[in-house]
């Protein structure tokens, strides 16, 4: 985070403490049963964050899928940030971007046979899930961005944590970055600390483990990001790139992203290429005619022959629902995916879990008898 001038630092203060004094009252409200969560008879996974800003949710969400896909029916309820509509909606083979959000989407290109759904209103989305039509088939249901979504009780609470940004250190915004008080990570029963160098040392482990002083039936995990293979995001009309030979030929590339921290995709590009020029918007932008103007003009600025555009994963969507007419965009725009990867032992454990959970809690009889227990 950037450093804050002593007359900024002393004006957002007073407004975190404000803040965190809201959230607090809140918490405990909930805790106290004043305000009431409501519990379903299936499993309900919650995947989200203390942090603002990007801590890999999605990434984390899709690892979910696919380790559950094979075996059982599942479905993802997501808010939907900035989709044009309003409501529950299901995805189809129709929906766009504008309707669900960039996020779903990208998730209902990437697995169309799972249920993707979104609802600013979770517990109504969970019913409209179980009362539609694949309702009976429905083994569990992953909530994605839900940790402060307390009107929801999920069976299982994994909670996401930017190795580079240690909650511990951290402070409620505005004056840092934390939704809410770093204790309340005590309301989850798995913890992932992501974006973790693949290089962790043992010792590194360790201080982590000491600084987050877990409670005895929280799991801890560490992941970090790996990056895949360029995917043209539009099939039919890219040019054709080995992705094992792009980097040798010396790549002029345009890095455009909506992205909350565009930073180590453009460190990784760095790799390949001594040119990366960057045009940067704002997380989940909705790019505009003018916007793909812009970014045409710069492409043909750009030095040498062999010259792409690259974005993320998740622009890929808003670009591939909009009507581009500049043939040199849609020859030479590519999207790098992005993965996670357990480290360690870390992934038997973690999928062991989450099985476990899913197959002793679904289609419970008992409301009650969900469990959440540790390994």
């Amino acid at each position: 985070m950037k450093k804050l001038s002593p007359i900024l630092k002393s004006l957002l203060f007073p407004l975190s403490l404000l803040y965190g004094l809201i959230v607090s009252v809140r918490n405990l409200l909930f805790d106290f049963n004043l305000l009431s969560s409501t519990e379903f008879k299936i499993p309900i996974i919650s995947v989200g964050n203390i942090t603002v800003g990007g801590t890999g949710k999605t990434p984390h969400i899709e690892y979910l899928i696919t380790l559950l896909k094979d075996d059982y029916k599942i479905a993802t309820l997501s808010r939907g940030y900035k989709r044009k509509s309003k409501g529950y909606l299901l995805a189809d083979a129709s929906s766009t971007s504008y309707q669900i959000g960039d996020e779903p989407m990208q998730i209902k290109r990437k697995f169309p046979d799972i249920l993707v759904s979104v609802d600013k209103k979770r517990v109504n989305g969970v019913k409209n899930l179980l009362q539609s039509e694949h309702g009976n088939d429905l083994a569990a249901i992953l909530l994605d961005d839900a940790f402060q979504h307390r009107s929801i009780k999920a069976g299982l609470s994994v909670l996401l944590i930017d190795y580079n940004r240690p909650i511990t250190q951290d402070f409620i915004m505005p004056y840092g970055r934390l939704r809410e008080s770093a204790s309340e990570k005590d309301r989850a029963n798995i913890i992932i600390v992501s974006k973790s160098p693949e290089d962790m040392t043992p010792i590194d482990r360790r201080i982590i483990v000491k600084e987050l002083d877990l409670l005895p039936f929280q799991s801890l995990y560490f992941t970090c990001l790996n990056y895949g293979n360029l995917v043209p995001v539009f099939k039919n009309d890219a040019i054709n790139i080995i992705n094992e030979e792009w980097g040798k030929e010396n790549f002029s590339i345009l890095l455009v992203t909506g992205i909350a921290n565009p930073k180590p995709l453009r460190e990784y590009l760095e790799n390949f290429s001594h040119s990366v020029e960057e045009v940067q918007f704002p997380d989940h932008y909705s790019f505009g005619s003018k916007d793909i103007e812009m970014i045409h003009s710069r492409f043909e600025k750009l030095e040498g022959e062999n010259k792409i555009i690259v974005t993320t994963e998740k622009d890929a969507t808003r670009f591939y629902d909009m009507k581009i007419n500049q043939d040199s965009i849609k020859k030479h725009l590519f999207f790098i995916p992005l993965r996670i990867k357990f480290l360690n032992d870390d992934k038997s454990k973690f999928d062991v879990q989450i099985m476990n959970y899913v197959q002793k809690n679904k289609r419970s009889s008992n409301l009650h008898n969900i469990k959440t227990d540790s390994i």
